[in-house]
């Protein structure tokens, strides 16, 4: 009880490290644009293929057909979405919600696993950017010769290069947004409308605001969308563990760092395999130092890696000093990475119950749906006769890409005078309304309100058939 507890103070200054070569403020300042160097590497060559191949499909699915209709379309005026043979209605939102889900959590399983390669590799903002710094290089130059051109005056061939660049990402633009409206309109019939200016206005602002947009964003906002308005780097955090592969600097083997020569022997120089070259900030698109730690702007590209691997080459030293690594295995390099881990397995398991409740209501929905629409106005009405009438319209929707004829029958009342049609066609895609009415003796019904079922069959395969119950009212 005699000892003495000794205290020590703790300074409450909080440091914060800045890049050497960049200021903060400089993200915010649109005169300090980021100038992205080109690289040549592994993940760079995949990146590329994989943007390829991303776009390429963007581009080309709305011109695909499939039974007659295009592939891909988006109707939000038909209130369908048709899908390779697969007609969603509003009545199927739970279809379109396990969709939904299956992609959220295919995502949270890749990023828990490999991090942000979403971001690096497919996401649209990514492949765009690249795309129009490509248009750049063609007209520009490389990026030193990008920088000196923006900072020199303006005389011909800075007018004609900088003119036949932002002409380029125009028209890239208008056909990404083109491309987009033919989603949601047939893309067959959109060109000709376009150029006729048959279409509708909704077609005209649609493609004016995507072409804008695309051409703001991937052209001029760039990283500026990655770092402050994409929400994704925000909750990236929450996915990641020890296990988590990301793009990471090996500060053991890279620090000191220091220039030096390729005979020197960085030991003996007290240096590590860093020679500080810039070169992974120079390609970064986000204009991060990865050196620094791990940094939300950082979308996992894999471009540093590339740079970082290529001056390893050429000075001789081992590659990875920047690589796709775990928190684990930089703590303690013969730790293994626990592949299969609490996390993964839940979202495994939540992906194979999501895959399997979609495949079952796929295969349990029926291709036709209907609606009972009852005459709001009169609830029951007594003819001459002293029958009791009631009315309703049936909204037959065709679900399938091919015309149908359907069948109405009637279960759980008796005696009853079915007035209307029957059977009826109905076109690929379309809705019917079907007026009907119901006529019963008023002594074959024992109670003031009778439920029953209007059951819908298609010919020739009554076992595909659903049913929906309404009420017959008799009154007291």
């Amino acid at each position: 009880m005699d000892k003495q507890i000794k205290v020590k103070n703790i300074p409450t200054e909080v440091k914060i490290q800045k890049p050497e070569n960049a200021s903060l403020d400089d993200r915010f300042n649109p005169r300090n644009r980021i100038y992205v160097r080109a690289v040549k590497g592994l993940h760079q060559l995949l990146r590329q293929r994989i943007g390829f191949v991303g776009m390429l499909a963007f581009m080309l699915l709305p011109w695909i057909n499939f039974h007659g209709q295009q592939a891909v379309l988006f109707d939000l005026v038909g209130q369908k979405f048709n899908i390779f043979g697969l007609t969603l209605w509003p009545q199927d939102l739970t279809i379109l919600a396990f969709i939904l889900m299956l992609a959220a959590f295919a995502l949270f399983l890749v990023t828990t696993f490999y991090g942000r390669v979403w971001c690096g590799y497919t996401c649209p903002q990514t492949v765009w950017t690249f795309i129009f710094i490509w248009f750049e290089e063609k007209f520009e130059g490389s990026a030193n010769q990008r920088k000196k051109l923006d900072q020199r005056p303006m005389d011909f061939d800075k007018f004609w290069r900088k003119t036949a660049k932002h002409t380029s990402w125009w028209l890239f633009s208008l056909y990404t947004a083109f491309t987009f409206v033919g989603y949601f309109t047939p893309i067959r019939q959109l060109l000709p409308d376009l150029f006729t200016l048959d279409a509708t206005a909704y077609s005209y602002i649609c493609l004016a605001v995507f072409a804008v947009c695309t051409y703001g964003n991937a052209g001029w906002m760039r990283e500026i969308m990655c770092l402050h308005i994409c929400p994704y780097s925000r909750f990236q955090s929450a996915m990641f563990d020890k296990d988590t592969f990301t793009v990471s600097y090996d500060e053991a083997r890279g620090e000191s760092r220091g220039p030096r020569s390729r005979k020197q022997d960085p030991k003996e120089l007290g240096l590590g395999d860093c020679i500080d070259c810039n070169l992974c900030v120079q390609v970064c698109p986000t204009g991060i130092d990865i050196r620094n730690g791990l940094q939300y702007e950082c979308i996992n590209c894999g471009a540093c890696i590339d740079a970082c691997d290529g001056v390893m080459d050429k000075m001789n030293y081992p590659r990875g000093l920047i690589s796709y690594t775990t928190e684990r295995n930089l703590e303690t390099p013969d730790n293994k990475t626990h592949a299969l881990r609490p996390k993964l397995i839940g979202y495994l398991v939540i992906l194979v119950i999501l895959t399997g409740a979609l495949i079952t209501n796929i295969a349990m929905r029926k291709p036709m749906d209907f609606d009972i629409i009852r005459d709001r106005n009169q609830l029951y009405r007594v003819d001459f006769n002293g029958l009791v009438e009631n009315t309703y319209t049936l909204k037959v929707i065709n679900k399938a890409q091919y015309d149908q004829t359907f069948n109405i029958s009637v279960e759980g009342l008796d005696n009853f005078e079915y007035i209307g049609k029957q059977s009826f066609t109905v076109s690929s895609g379309k809705s019917y309304n079907v007026p009907l009415s119901l006529v019963v003796d008023p002594y074959d019904l024992k109670k003031p309100m009778t439920k029953f079922e209007f059951i819908l069959s298609v010919d020739g395969q009554p076992d595909v058939q659903i049913s929906q119950s309404s009420n017959f009212f008799k009154g007291q």
